[in-house]
């Protein structure tokens, strides 16, 4: 559990980081650099879910022993079954990371919601949608392990 209060705004009982693959965790369907190892770390703090349409079919060899559940879905409505698995969740105890249109609901949902803006870029409803954005996945992963960063960013007091 990671519990971060935001003066002005809430306090968060996080359980659950649910993550975007493609353009999020990974470029062209290979996770990028420093990832494994963050995730790892923060596997402590909170239970890993990753939520992809594995265009690239590289997810489960990418995430091959970290400790994550990988979600495949199928084609259609997949912002519909991103925000619906945030929701099973209990979207109060997640934090969501994403970058694409179909991330927009569950970053939206999501009790935190962050944007990342790497070489895919990030569409704007996604933006719009979270409560920060931050220019790389390795900034959205350290920000959860050094979460006084989050506080200084969000904080309405």
């Amino acid at each position: 559990m990671l519990t971060i209060t935001i003066p002005g705004r809430a306090s968060y009982a996080l359980a659950h980081l649910v993550l975007d693959y493609n353009g999020t965790l990974a470029l062209d369907g290979e996770l990028l650099p420093g990832v494994g190892e963050a995730l790892v770390a923060l596997a402590g703090s909170l239970e890993l879910h990753v939520v992809t349409a594995d265009t690239h079919g590289s997810v489960h060899r990418a995430l091959a022993g970290l400790p994550c559940r990988v979600v495949v879905l199928d084609a259609g409505a997949q912002d519909e079954a991103k925000c619906a698995l945030v929701e099973s969740l209990g979207a109060g105890q997640c934090v969501a990371i994403g970058n694409g249109y179909n991330d927009a609901r569950m970053l939206r949902a999501a009790a935190l919601g962050i944007a990342v803006l790497q070489e895919e870029g990030t569409a704007v409803p996604a933006l719009l949608a979270a409560d920060i954005a931050v220019r790389s996945i390795q900034d959205a992963l350290h920000l959860l392990r050094r979460p006084a960063r989050l506080i200084a960013s969000l904080r309405n007091a």
